[in-house]
């Protein structure tokens, strides 16, 4: 798991820190990527999720500020949460324990040893392309689900301004 924090010691309450936006940046080209947005946008009834492409001007300025240490970055999925960057395996499970029902139940998962769960996301992210296709327009226009949560590159994110 990569988690590197955004911004200086979070001292903010547990309550606060819920009501902040995750930003969920994704490759905007992947038919399987923008399934995965559409699905957390449809079950998150609060609109807490926001979404980047990792092509945009947006998704591309968080991307580097998760990647300081200039360490690369997975190409296809990144959560924002709490002023930390997680990626592969660990993001994913921490957007379903955002969900609502039983969706939270799969972060149980979390007791795979993250070598394990990250072998199996790595397999299924090289080959996504191949296997869900490739949408090149998927920036351009956007689902409906999506629109009023994508991030313009005119907005501030919790963990900007480092």
């Amino acid at each position: 798991m990569k988690s590197e924090r955004l911004g200086s010691r979070d001292t903010r309450s547990p309550s606060s820190r819920d009501a902040e936006p995750l930003v969920l940046l994704i490759d905007g080209e992947c038919v399987l990527c923008a399934g995965i947005a559409r699905f957390v946008a449809k079950r998150d009834p609060r609109g807490r999720f926001r979404f980047a492409s990792l092509q945009s001007r947006a998704g591309g300025r968080l991307a580097a500020q998760c990647s300081g240490d200039g360490a690369a970055l997975p190409d296809s999925f990144v959560l924002i949460e709490g002023g930390r960057c997680y990626t592969r395996s660990e993001a994913a499970l921490r957007v379903l324990r955002r969900l609502p029902r039983g969706w939270r139940l799969l972060y149980a998962l979390k007791a795979v040893p993250p070598r394990w769960r990250d072998a199996v996301y790595d397999a299924i992210a090289a080959r996504r392309r191949r296997w869900f296709g490739r949408q090149e327009d998927a920036c351009l226009v956007p689902h409906p689900m999506l629109r009023n949560r994508l991030l313009t590159d005119g907005e501030k994110e919790e963990g900007e301004g480092l």
